[in-house]
């Protein structure tokens, strides 16, 4: 993929010229709207919402509405003046670490990759963030905006990722949790089961789209003239707003995954019963 930002990379006194390359890619299925009589594409067309249009791009203004139905118009002289300017720097002003940082905050990842001549003081950087399990949190310009950034060392490569500013993240307490819900010993004992039951090591292979995957036969199979019946669910899941019996669900849980979980620990045991049972019948005969 190409470059999307060119410049360097600060850390006190030291300069690396880097590149930020896109570390993900859309990979979603795109449709177009079509007149139904004859598969045109519809256009968009710029009404007002008092019926005027359509209308020319150069009749256009960015309004900040302050109340309803009352706007502030800017001009592009005032954007000018508002940004920053173009920055070829991306400078690291603090080291935190990694456990610091709330979730939310990171956003959309990039690669950086060192260009000509910076290649042993990105490998020193690297190396050092890496060693102390720190995230560099910096600023950069992208696009006349400016990001908060955070800088980490994942695997051979060190990633970018923009992050959110504070005021951008809903506060946890403008929204209502249970916390008065008293938790029974014996339902966080069978959940604490579940929970272990299902532990396994992160595995992105093993995750899909399934709803893509499912589009994309719908679609192949239109395109030889062909039906085919979409994957359904089995059954609904929903609760429909009914009481959970939550003793009998985890039951239920814990059923569903007994079998790969437990089978081969209940196989040990019963191999160990037969080879006890087998010593004491011939102590027994030796006796005799």
């Amino acid at each position: 993929m190409a470059s999307v930002w060119k410049g360097s990379l600060s850390f006190g006194l030291v300069s690396i010229p880097v590149e930020l390359r896109p570390a993900v890619r859309q990979d979603h299925v795109s449709f177009r709207l079509l007149y139904k009589k004859d598969l045109s594409p519809v256009k968009y067309e710029r009404f007002s919402t008092k019926g005027d249009g359509p209308l020319e791009w150069e009749d256009i203004v960015k309004g900040y509405e302050i109340e309803k139905g009352k706007y502030v118009v800017l001009t592009d002289a005032d954007f000018r003046e508002a940004a920053l300017g173009k920055s070829s720097a991306i400078d690291i002003l603090d080291f935190v670490q990694q456990d610091e940082i709330d979730p939310r905050y990171f956003e959309t990842p990039y690669y950086v990759a060192p260009t000509k001549g910076g290649e042993k003081a990105y490998a020193l950087l690297r190396a050092a963030i890496r060693k102390a399990e720190v995230v560099g949190i910096g600023k950069i310009v992208m696009r006349n905006t400016q990001h908060l950034v955070g800088i980490k060392a994942t695997g051979d490569a060190l990633t970018l990722e923009i992050m959110r500013f504070q005021n951008e993240l809903v506060p946890i307490d403008e929204i209502h949790f249970s916390m008065s819900a008293s938790v029974r010993p014996q339902e966080l004992k069978m959940a604490e089961q579940l929970v272990e039951n299902l532990a396994a090591k992160f595995d992105p292979e093993k995750y899909t789209d399934e709803y893509r995957a499912n589009l994309m036969k719908l679609i192949r199979a239109k395109m030889h003239g062909k039906k085919l019946k979409g994957a359904q669910a089995d059954k609904d899941t929903g609760d429909d707003g009914k009481v959970v019996d939550l003793m009998a669900r985890l039951r239920q849980s814990l059923a569903e995954g007994k079998p790969a979980k437990t089978a081969g620990k209940a196989r040990g045991r019963t191999k160990s019963a037969t080879r006890t049972t087998t010593r004491s019948a011939t102590r027994k005969k030796k006796t005799a």
